[in-house]
């Protein structure tokens, strides 16, 4: 089942990419970027 290991890995990865997404937020490192680019 090394595919179950496989997509248990990219959800992980996916997961510490938004929290560490939301944490640079938080601090404000994306503040002037946003306000730039409003989607």
């Amino acid at each position: 089942m090394w595919y179950f290991a496989w997509i248990l890995g990219v959800t992980l990865a996916a997961v510490v990419t938004v929290l560490i997404a939301m944490r640079l937020e938080v601090n404000g490192y994306k503040g002037e970027a946003e306000h730039e680019r409003s989607d």
